[in-house]
């Protein structure tokens, strides 16, 4: 009797050592999309004329927003820490620009006469992301998992080309469309199911936050030398949420 016991236990510890693998351990690469949302804020912008005895201005456009389908290749390593987890390594690129629409900039001065700033955009592209991800390993072809890491993004600003308002005058700058490189981190919560064969579809929501980039260019109104300086410092704050398909090597 205490054998049949024994055999019995032994058979239920093996059952729960084949539940607890999970078909995620290894080699991964997948690719994903659906829907991201960038949003620019600290966007004022100050321009110091070059010319003894006029008054910096400073110019407004609000937050703005760059949104779209991203599209996103991931590649990655699950290890096994414990019966029920997984500890991954993974990075991934979002392979597609998004651009905000025009956007005008207005004049906040202290002494203002209404003047714009017009037809400035942003753009981002080139976001690399590296991360950990801790997996939750519900079944053997179902986990849970968590990311967290750092993460990069070039933004590209398009200078205003006119003043208004009416009659416009051209703008010309030393740098008509400046780019910097914006770090940060990404936090991640996401759910992979096994398909078939190695197969697996997953659904992903990250948030990226990115501190100050700054930009500082030399221009001049067209027909009139008195050139200036406009800068300004943006911050990006980046919604995504992804479904995708993916292999487990």
């Amino acid at each position: 009797m205490k054998k049949k016991l024994f055999v019995a236990f032994l058979s239920a510890l093996a059952g729960t050592g084949v539940m607890a693998q999970s078909a995620f351990e290894g080699f991964y690469g997948q690719l994903g999309t659906g829907y991201e949302g960038n949003q620019f804020s600290s966007l004022n912008s100050t321009t110091g004329d070059q010319q003894p005895g006029r008054t910096p201005v400073t110019w407004s456009p609000g937050n703005q927003k760059a949104n779209g389908l991203p599209l996103v290749v991931g590649l990655g390593f699950n290890v096994a820490v414990a019966p029920s987890w997984l500890l991954g390594l993974g990075a991934d690129y979002s392979a597609l620009n998004l651009k905000s629409g025009n956007y005008n900039s207005l004049d906040v001065s202290a002494n203002t006469n209404g003047q714009t700033l017009n037809g400035s955009n942003l753009e981002t592209s080139n976001r690399f992301n590296v991360f950990l991800s801790p997996g939750y390993v519900i079944d053997k072809d179902k986990l849970a998992y968590f990311k967290a890491g750092y993460s990069l993004v070039t933004i590209k600003q398009t200078m205003p080309n006119q003043v208004g308002p009416a009659p416009f005058t051209n703008l010309g700058w030393s740098a008509s469309n400046p780019s910097s490189t914006a770090s940060g981190y990404i936090l991640g919560l996401g759910y992979k199911q096994i398909i078939s064969n190695g197969l697996y579809g997953f659904v992903e929501g990250n948030y990226m936050s990115y501190g100050s980039t700054n930009f500082s260019v030399t221009g001049t109104t067209v027909g009139v030398n008195n050139g200036y300086q406009l800068s300004n410092s943006p911050k990006l704050n980046t919604m995504q949420f992804l479904v995708g398909v993916g292999y487990k090597f």
